[in-house]
């Protein structure tokens, strides 16, 4: 039977291509804080396997004969929110067919049956007493989507395993590990009276917080071989590198690409065709514009005023002078979700190229419905883009429409790029490709326009840069730098046939006559036109 790539629930390996989830974290350091008795975190963004790896503990530490280890994933009392009593029975019932069901007995549940006077505030504290005073060996309890639960709930649920953290392991778990999207430290619980509790003040008895990871580019390249191996089919070279660049590892993303790839674009389920780079970007394109779930979640995220915050910056790559701005709770927040990366001494940044895309496409969608433009008007003869006619039409759309348009995006900041890129987005839809490059203190966004000129693989291609600048000193400075940008950006990308530099002056003195104007210069080499918005 052959197997597929999987963009739903925990993989099977029986089923789906798969990496070993024991190989995606320290094993040999978890095994040893299971042996010293501790409790942790281990937090990544949705869909990055966590379940797929915890799963995989779990049968690895019962194989071993040491422990009776459980999973169990209580997110069901998310419903319940500061019902405490609610979350805290729905949290023990869950445990309870958990143990029983690894126990192949009715030890755990009977156990919970003579524990129903007991109440909220420590009914699950005494039940993991009893239960770990009841079992053959040790338990080890790993408790998945634990940020699910908010509030009155959470706190309690914490609190009653930190009161019985000193009884281990013979009268409560040897171990508790605690998973979700957020390391505890960072829960800023909101009480029913509105006071504000710390996750760290109401577990500080977690010894580390381990965070898993992206896959890798080998990982990514052994995952596909998978494919390749089972089936026959190959990838072009090429693809790996593209794949990178487009998720960075992101393991929804890097099987989403592929299932798309090899199985929902049905021309290529014949296994004889060989996945290019053409057909990756098509697959990309497809995902986007479907908005599968993990895409809809990040879309709606966008809407959070936390999110707002920390995104829109990178958007409009303000300076890092701004940084100080912006709470360092909401940068750890959004960096938990994994929409942003924070590598240490560079510029925060959208953490892949999909999700460079999807950002200002999503924001901009309503508005490229809107615009009334024909993609023919601004084609050459051989069907490359007249990005000059383009830009031409557009500074005048800008000076007509640009107060009002930019007014209804959600990211007005990043108004005068995203009315740029909803533009051009509109003329090259179905027929070319948008990269790009964007992050906080980089004082520029770098766009790609890529347009193929044949529907054959490997043939021609339009290639221009266009380098987004806001205008923040001296006109003549803000040239100088941009032709710097534009001319180092040409030289990375390779074998471009134009460049453009774009400038919006948002001062409200200027009339639109001093602002609108566009000049060809000769830097190092590159003819680049400037242009005034």
């Amino acid at each position: 039977m052959e197997r597929f790539f999987n963009t739903a629930g925990p993989n099977r390996a029986e089923f789906e291509y798969t990496l070993d989830p024991l190989t995606r974290f320290d094993l040999d350091d978890i095994l040893s804080y299971i042996a010293q008795g501790k409790y942790f975190v281990l937090h990544a963004p949705r869909q990055t396997g966590k379940t797929s790896c915890m799963l995989a503990l779990r049968d690895y530490l019962n194989a071993s004969g040491d422990y009776v280890a459980v999973y169990a994933n209580i997110e069901g009392g998310q419903a319940s929110r500061n019902d405490v009593q609610s979350v805290v029975k729905s949290t023990v019932d869950t445990l309870a067919q958990e143990v029983d069901t690894i126990m192949c007995s009715s030890l755990a549940e009977d156990l919970r049956d003579t524990l129903q006077s007991i109440g909220k505030d420590s009914l699950l504290s005494i039940f993991l007493s009893k239960l770990s005073a009841s079992l053959p060996k040790p338990l080890v309890l790993i408790l998945d989507e634990i940020d699910a639960i908010v509030g009155d709930s959470l706190v309690s649920i914490l609190r009653q395993i930190r009161a019985g953290y000193a009884n281990r392991p013979k009268n409560f778990p040897q171990t508790i590990i605690l998973c979700g999207v957020r390391d505890v430290r960072d829960y800023r619980i909101v009480l029913s009276n509105q006071d504000i509790v710390t996750g760290g003040s109401a577990f500080n008895i977690k010894a580390e917080s381990l965070r898993l990871g992206n896959f890798s580019k080998e990982e990514i390249h052994e995952l596909y071989m998978q494919h390749t191996n089972e089936t026959g089919q190959k990838f072009d070279e090429a693809c790996f590198s593209m794949v990178w660049n487009a998720t960075e590892g992101q393991p929804w993303l890097v099987n989403a690409l592929a299932r798309e790839a090899t199985w929902s674009m049905k021309e290529n389920r014949d296994r004889s065709v060989v996945i290019t780079p053409e057909i990756i970007y098509k697959a990309q394109e497809n995902l986007i514009y479907r908005r599968d779930t993990h895409i809809d979640i990040l879309i709606d995220k966008l809407r959070e005023p936390r999110v707002k915050r920390v995104i829109e910056p990178i958007l409009a790559n303000s300076d890092e002078a701004d940084d100080g701005l912006i709470p360092n709770d909401d940068v750890i927040y959004v960096q938990d979700m994994g929409l942003i990366k924070v590598e240490k001494g560079k510029p925060r940044r959208i953490a892949n190229g999909i999700y460079r895309e999807i950002i200002p496409r999503e924001l901009t969608w309503s508005t490229q419905d809107a615009l009334v433009q024909d993609p023919q008007w601004y084609q050459n003869a051989n069907g490359s883009i007249n990005m000059e006619k383009l830009l031409l039409d557009f500074q005048q759309f800008f000076r007509e429409n640009s107060d009002s348009w930019i007014g209804k995006f959600d990211y007005a900041e990043a108004g005068p790029q995203l009315l740029l890129q909803c533009f051009l987005q509109r003329i090259i839809n179905g027929g070319g490709y948008i990269d790009r490059e964007y992050g906080l203190g980089r004082g520029r966004t770098d766009l790609l326009v890529r347009k193929p000129l044949s529907d054959t693989y490997g043939g021609p291609v339009q290639r221009v840069v266009l380098e987004l600048k806001i205008r923040k000193y001296s006109l003549e400075r803000t040239i100088e730098d941009g032709l710097q940008q534009t001319a180092e950006y040409m030289d990375r990308v390779g074998s471009t046939d134009e460049g453009h530099l774009i400038i919006f002056d948002r001062s409200k003195t200027k009339t639109w006559e001093e602002r609108i104007w566009h000049k060809p210069y000769d830097y190092h080499g590159h003819t680049i036109m400037v242009w005034g918005m």
